[in-house]
C-alpha cells in the first residue's frame, strides 16, 4: 500500500515524522488533503489545524500559527512557524 513519508516542524523542534495515508492542512487558498501519488505542490499555510493520519495509529492534530507545505514524490514538509496547541509527540 502507498504511504506518504510526512515531517511537521517547527523553527526549533520536529514536531512529528513518519509515515501517513493522508495529511490535511490550512492553505490560504482553502483546505488542502494529501493523499499518495499527489501531484507536486507548494502552498502558503494560514492559520489553522494540520491532521495527518499515520499508516497505524490516531490522527495527529497540530494547531499552526503559518507557514509551507511542499508535496514531492509522496514527500511531505510542512514547516510552521510555531505549533500553538496540540503537538503531537515526535518520531512515530
Amino acid at each position: 500500500m502507498a504511504h506518504l513519508d510526512v515531517d511537521l516542524v517547527a523553527a526549533d523542534q520536529t514536531i512529528w515524522s513518519g509515515e501517513a495515508s493522508m495529511v490535511s492542512a490550512p492553505s490560504a487558498e482553502g483546505e488542502v488533503g494529501i493523499l499518495p501519488g499527489h501531484t507536486p505542490l507548494l502552498a502558503v499555510l494560514r492559520p489553522g489545524e494540520v491532521r495527518i493520519t499515520p499508516v497505524s495509529g490516531q490522527v495527529v492534530r497540530t494547531r499552526i500559527d503559518a507557514g509551507f507545505i511542499s508535496v514531492d514524490a509522496d514527500r511531505v514538509t510542512v514547516v510552521t512557524d510555531s505549533v500553538t496547541t496540540g503537538a503531537g509527540p515526535a518520531e512515530h
